[in-house]
C-alpha cells in the first residue's frame, strides 16, 4: 500500500461518524489535498468547546463562517461576535469564483453558493436588535467580579442588592445602583446602619469609581431595559435553518472592559436558563468569540476563575464555546484544556518568542506519523489548517492537516441598503429596540429623599413658630412679674409724685 492511500485510510477511519456531522474539508499530504478524504467533525461533539487560530490573514475568519454556515444547515443557531465587522455576508449567497470551484474539484465536494438566516445584533447605538440586561440579573457576585472587588467590597454589593429586594426597589440600570450605594452613606445611613452593619464611605467610594470606569467604556448602555431573552438565541427558520446571530462589535474594539461585561452576563444567563441536556446528539447553540484575547487579557484573576467556571459547566447545557484568537498562548491552559475541536491555522516565525509559541501550540496536538507538527504549522498557505477533534466516543481523531472548503456564503460585508433591508426585516428589533425607563430604585430613593427633606423643612418650620411664640411668651412674663416696674408705671406712684411736687413749688 502506497503512503497516499494509506493516509486516506488513516483520515477515512479516524473521521469516520455513524451520527450526523459537518464536512471541514479534505486531508492534506505533501501540501495536496487528498480527495474525498473528507475531515468530518460529529455534530454530538460541538457542545465540547473549541479553539480557531492562527496568524492574521491565514483565514481565522472563513473558518468561522464555513462551520456557521453548515452548522444552521443542519437546524443549529449560532451567535457571532463581529469585531472587525465582516461576517454580515453570511446573509447573501457567494458570487462564486474558478478559485472556489478549483478548490472544491480538490476536495471532492460540490460548491453551493447560499444565503442564511440572519439576525443582526448591536450592543452600542450601531443599528441592529439592541443587546440589555440589568444590574439585578448580574447578581451581586458576577458585578463584583467583573468590577474587580476586594472581599470587603463585594460584601457592601451584596448588602446593596439585599436592601433593595426586602425593599422592593427594583436595581435596573447603573444610576439606580449608584443612588444606592450613595444612599447607604447619605440620608440613609442610619436605616443600613441599623438594619445591616456600618457601610464604609471610603469603600462605597471605590465601588463608584469602578462602576464610572465602566460607564466610561459605554456600559450604560447595556444595563437597563428591555432584557434580552436569550431564548430569542434559537430561533429556526421556517425552512428549518438555524438563525446566525451576529453582534456588531466593530465599536467597542478599544473597550474590552464592556465586551469581558457583555460575554460573562451573556453566558451567565444561557447558563442559568437553558436546561441540561446530558449526552445529547447535538448542540442547541454554538458561540463563537472573535478576538478571545481581548476577554483573557482585561481579565482580573477572580474573573478569570468565573470564565473557567462557566467554561467547564456549560457544555452540559448542550452550549458549545469557540475561541477564535491568534495564537493558542492567548487562552489560559485551563480553558484550553476544555477544548475539544481545535483548528488551528499557520503561524509565523519572526522571532525567538514566535519560534517558542509554535513549539508549544505544536505540543499541544496529537503526534502523527505523517506530519512534522512545526514545520506543518509554518508552511500552511490561505484556508489550510491542521485540525484535531473529538469522535462521538469522546477520543480524539487523527491530526489532519486540510484543506478547507470554502463559505457559502459571500466572504464580504452586506452593502448599507442589504444591511437596512436585514435589520427592518427583523422580528426582534420591535420588540427590544424601545427604550424603558420605569420606576426604579434611582426614582424611587429620589422621591423618598425629597420627601424626608420636605418633613424635615416642615418640622423645622413647626420648631421655628414654637421658638418664637415660647420668646414672646417670655418678654410679657418678665415684664408682668417686675415689681419695680410695676410700681414706677402705676396711678397711685404717679398722683403722689405730682402732690410733692406741687407742695416743694408753693
Amino acid at each position: 500500500m502506497g503512503t497516499e492511500e494509506k493516509f486516506f485510510e488513516h483520515i477515512e477511519k479516524g473521521y469516520t461518524t455513524k451520527g450526523d456531522y459537518i464536512t471541514m474539508g479534505a486531508g492534506m499530504l505533501n501540501g495536496q489535498a487528498i480527495k474525498n478524504a473528507f475531515v468530518k467533525i460529529p455534530l454530538k461533539t460541538l457542545n465540547r468547546h473549541g479553539l480557531i487560530a492562527g496568524a492574521t490573514g491565514t483565514g481565522k475568519t472563513k473558518t468561522l463562517q464555513v462551520i456557521s454556515e453548515n452548522l444552521s444547515d443542519k437546524g443549529i443557531p449560532v451567535l457571532l461576535m463581529d469585531l472587525k465587522g465582516d461576517l454580515s455576508g453570511i446573509a447573501q449567497p457567494s458570487p462564486g469564483h474558478p478559485k472556489i470551484d478549483e478548490r472544491h474539484e480538490q476536495i471532492g465536494l460540490p460548491f453551493e453558493p447560499n444565503a442564511f438566516p440572519v439576525e443582526i445584533l448591536s450592543l452600542s447605538e450601531q443599528d441592529g436588535v439592541r443587546l440589555r440586561a440589568t444590574v439585578s440579573e448580574f447578581g451581586p457576585v458576577l458585578l463584583s467580579r467583573i468590577l474587580d472587588l476586594t472581599v470587603t467590597q463585594e460584601g457592601i454589593v451584596a448588602v446593596v442588592f439585599k436592601y433593595c429586594d426586602d425593599n422592593k426597589l427594583p436595581l435596573l440600570d447603573l444610576k439606580d445602583f449608584k443612588k444606592v450605594l450613595q444612599y447607604a452613606t447619605g440620608e440613609g445611613k442610619k436605616e443600613f446602619q441599623s438594619a445591616y452593619g456600618r457601610i464604609s464611605t471610603s469603600s462605597t467610594g471605590t465601588i463608584l469609581r469602578k462602576i464610572i470606569e465602566l460607564e466610561q467604556q459605554g456600559a450604560d448602555l447595556f444595563f437597563g431595559e428591555k432584557s434580552f431573552d436569550v431564548e430569542d438565541l434559537v430561533r429556526i427558520d421556517e425552512n428549518g435553518r438555524g438563525y446566525i446571530n451576529i453582534i456588531r462589535l466593530t465599536d467597542i474594539q478599544d473597550r474590552p472592559k464592556l465586551f469581558s461585561t457583555f460575554m460573562l452576563s451573556l453566558l451567565a444567563e444561557i447558563y442559568a436558563t437553558f436546561p441540561e441536556q446530558g449526552d445529547s446528539d447535538r448542540p442547541e447553540l454554538v458561540l463563537f468569540i472573535d478576538e478571545a484575547h481581548l476577554i483573557f487579557k482585561e481579565a482580573s484573576k477572580a474573573l478569570l476563575e468565573q470564565i473557567e467556571s462557566i467554561v467547564k459547566l456549560i457544555r452540559s447545557k448542550g452550549i458549545g464555546l469557540y475561541f477564535v484568537t491568534q495564537n493558542p498562548t492567548d487562552v489560559p491552559d485551563d480553558v484550553l484544556g476544555q477544548l475539544g475541536l481545535k483548528v488551528q491555522h499557520a503561524l509565523r516565525a519572526f522571532t525567538a518568542k514566535d519560534r517558542k509559541a509554535i513549539k508549544l501550540t505544536a505540543e499541544n496536538y496529537p503526534i502523527s506519523e505523517f506530519y512534522d507538527t512545526k514545520e506543518v504549522l509554518t508552511s500552511m498557505g490561505i484556508g489550510e489548517a491542521l485540525i484535531s477533534a473529538l469522535d462521538e466516543k469522546g477520543r480524539p481523531t487523527p491530526l489532519a492537516a486540510t484543506l478547507l472548503r470554502a463559505p457559502m456564503s459571500r466572504m464580504d460585508v452586506l452593502t448599507d441598503a442589504e444591511l437596512k433591508e436585514a435589520i427592518g426585516n427583523s422580528k426582534l428589533v420591535k420588540k427590544y429596540n424601545e427604550e424603558i425607563d420605569r420606576e426604579s430604585a434611582y426614582e424611587i430613593l429620589n422621591e423618598k429623599i425629597e420627601k424626608a427633606q420636605k418633613e424635615a423643612e416642615k418640622e423645622e418650620e413647626r420648631e421655628r413658630k414654637a421658638s418664637s411664640s415660647r420668646k414672646s411668651s417670655s418678654r410679657r412674663s418678665s415684664t408682668r412679674m417686675n415689681p419695680v416696674v410695676k410700681v414706677l408705671t402705676s396711678a397711685t406712684f404717679i398722683r403722689g409724685v405730682l402732690g410733692v411736687l406741687k407742695k416743694v413749688i408753693r
